[in-house]
């Protein structure tokens, strides 16, 4: 597995006889299958991973009574109450819901059925900290069916679908998560995923990097039994790096965000599809004409822009990086500066997982109804915080959505509070999480698999094989034929007909963008 900053030699990665199994029989998951059953480490608590990532779907919050989750006592059918969830009572609604989820996540379906005989997770116990959705469910089972023991909190506070949390709990996995979690509550429920009597992690699966936090603030110790950790989000690779930087990542990292798979599928498509889905739903608005800036043209931003456009919208394009400007430029974007088109844009979308993007002074400057919104990972590209003074008047006007306004009148839309748009006011494609998650299945088992030795205290990248592996594996829903090289072709290329066939150092635009 290639590390960060090499561009030489050759990965490591072994690919086990299921796998090439797999391969082998692809054309076996043309039918969809049946049931078979989402900074730095030093940052502040009140800028954590409390920013939101939740899901619009959660049909059945409003008949819950206020009382909060760890104040009631609840068991599963089973007789176990390891696990803190809304309402276990809900578990019937979140089956079916991961029962749909199943037909849109064929290849993680299949690795299921392939590799579960052979349990290349046997023994691991895996502490996840991620979007706790019917998607993500997918994978926690599939983990479950590989032999791998799981404890699970949400990533964000709002990321929770809790009758998805309730069918997990029923099922018999320690779920500690519910939509609209304080501050505290957030924390509480890492704490009680990890500090647990008789039972240790040895793998750690995070998105945002608070889990990891967690464990080095509080739980050093437990990273001598600790295999390594899977990171799928920009903010939590960050936090990595920096780790890796300072001499003190005690072990083995894998960086899922910055795989091809993840960045031109889940970065890209997903996004593309969603931010008109979260939009649409929160105000109802019109795309045709109106005037959009997209602050950040990484593979976020230019599904963000593609979509507005196909619709209609007049949109421009905020950057940093002279490569990614360009290709705004020549994908037919104006590129600005944000202060030159603050008064007269309808909308503004951060996605540059940065820090204070949009700010009190631009807020000022926005002109009456603009809408504001994040499609970033992290609640700190927006300014909110600055918004909360008395000289401002916060309404809410729907689930998910503000007007604050101010004394002379005029008011902004602001949607989600700053925090990801996307999953806090719609939902996504499952289909493209099938590829991330399915990206994290086979790191984790690598990682645990790997002997020891072949992974130093470290951040690594995906072997191209594992990406192009991923991407083979959805082929078949589309009926797609892939083109096979010839032996004269092959060797003209210099490549392995099986590839991979791309070098292990490339990757596509806007690495290290959200």
């Amino acid at each position: 597995m290639e590390k960060w900053d090499s561009n030489e030699g050759t990965s490591a990665f072994h690919v086990p006889e299921w796998m090439i199994q797999f391969a082998d029989q692809k054309q076996e998951f043309n039918k969809r299958p049946t049931k078979i059953g989402r900074r730095s480490l030093s940052r502040s608590i009140s800028q954590s991973s409390t920013d939101s990532y939740s899901s619009a779907a959660s049909y059945t919050d409003s008949s819950d009574d206020e009382t909060s989750p760890r104040d009631k006592q609840q068991k599963n059918s089973k007789g176990s109450g390891d696990f803190c969830v809304k309402n276990i009572k809900q578990a019937e609604f979140g089956r079916r819901e991961i029962e749909i989820a199943e037909q849109e996540m064929p290849a993680l379906m299949a690795l299921r059925k392939r590799a579960q005989g052979e349990k290349p997770l046997a023994g691991a116990k895996i502490v996840g900290c991620t979007h706790i959705t019917a998607q993500t469910a997918v994978l926690m089972e599939t983990l479950g069916a590989l032999g791998a023991q799981c404890r699970w909190a949400a990533c964000n506070i709002y990321s929770t679908l809790n009758e998805v949390a309730a069918a997990l709990a029923e099922s018999g996995f320690p779920v500690f998560a519910w939509k609209g979690e304080s501050e505290d509550d957030f924390w509480w429920c890492i704490d009680r995923c990890v500090n647990v009597e008789g039972w240790q992690p040895n793998m750690i699966l995070d998105d945002g990097g608070d889990l990891t936090h967690w464990i080095y603030k509080k739980y050093p110790n437990m990273f001598k039994k600790i295999k390594g950790i899977v990171e799928e989000s920009v903010t939590g690779v960050h936090r990595l790096y920096q780790l890796s930087k300072a001499g003190k990542l005690c072990v083995p990292a894998m960086n899922v965000n910055d795989s091809v798979t993840k960045q031109k599928f889940d970065n890209l498509y997903c996004c593309r599809e969603s931010i008109l889905d979260g939009l649409k739903r929160t105000t109802d608005m019109m795309f045709g004409g109106k005037q959009v800036v997209v602050c950040g043209y990484g593979e976020v931003g230019k599904g963000c822009c593609a979509a507005l456009k196909a619709m209609g919208s007049i949109v421009y394009v905020t950057e940093i990086d002279p490569i990614c400007a360009l290709q705004a430029c020549m994908d037919g974007f104006r590129l600005v500066k944000l202060n030159e088109v603050i008064r007269q844009v309808d909308i503004v979308i951060t996605c540059t997982g940065n820090k204070n993007v949009v700010t009190r002074e631009h807020l000022d400057r926005m002109k009456n109804s603009c809408i504001v919104c994040n499609m970033g990972h992290s609640n700190t590209e927006i300014d909110v915080a600055s918004l909360r003074t008395p000289e401002l008047t916060w309404e809410r006007v729907r689930s998910q959505v503000d007007h604050v306004i101010w004394p002379d009148g005029k008011r902004i839309v602001l949607l989600a509070e700053g925090r990801l748009l996307n999953l806090s006011c719609s939902t996504v494609p499952t289909f493209v999480l099938s590829i991330t998650a399915t990206t994290q299945a086979l790191a984790l088992i690598e990682l645990y698999n790997a002997p020891e030795g072949r992974y130093k205290q470290d951040v690594y990248l995906l072997p191209k094989k594992m990406d192009e592996y991923v991407a083979s594996l959805h082929l078949p829903t589309f009926d797609a034929h892939l083109t096979e090289l010839t032996d004269e072709q092959a060797k003209y290329l210099g490549l392995n007909k099986n590839g991979p066939f791309k070098p292990n150092y490339y990757r596509c635009f806007g690495l290290l963008r959200k």
